[in-house]
């Protein structure tokens, strides 16, 4: 199975901030739209351009607390995301291979790109939803 396979079943909008915006403003996006995870746009380099200059996550959010008490709500995104090492697959990679760079780098969302477009974001439960998927209906042995 491959990401695609994967991404035609999922809603297709994808949920963005901007490198601009505050963690208070990326946390309430969250929520809003019961997402653990924000795709981050550079206004600069991307004006007008559908591609992601990194990920930015329920995991940033306790980072920025954690780091500025009360005040973490206020620091902008791109304080806490690492454009240099953004990571990410396009929709012809396999379920395994996605899952290997999710454990590789410790990550648990990741932008799908093709031909340099976001094309979604694929989680670690996509992929174990798709697996469970698989096994439950595969044939059971006698």
């Amino acid at each position: 199975m491959q990401v695609g396979d994967i991404l035609r079943k999922k809603n297709a909008r994808v949920v963005t901030i901007r490198m601009n915006e505050t963690v208070g403003i990326a946390a309430r996006l969250m929520r809003e739209n019961n997402i653990s995870a924000l795709v981050v746009k550079d206004v600069v380099r991307s004006e007008g351009n559908n591609t992601a200059a990194g990920m930015f996550t329920e995991r940033d959010v306790v980072r920025a607390i954690a780091e500025h008490g009360a005040n973490g709500v206020n620091v902008k995104v791109s304080q806490l995301i690492s454009v240099q090492r953004l990571v990410s697959c396009s929709s012809s990679d396999t379920l395994d291979d996605v899952r290997h760079l999710m454990n590789i780098h410790h990550i648990r969302h990741l932008p799908v790109i093709d031909n340099f477009s976001l094309a979604g974001v694929i989680s670690m439960r996509d992929i174990a939803a798709a697996v469970d998927q698989i096994t439950t209906s595969a044939p059971q042995a006698a």
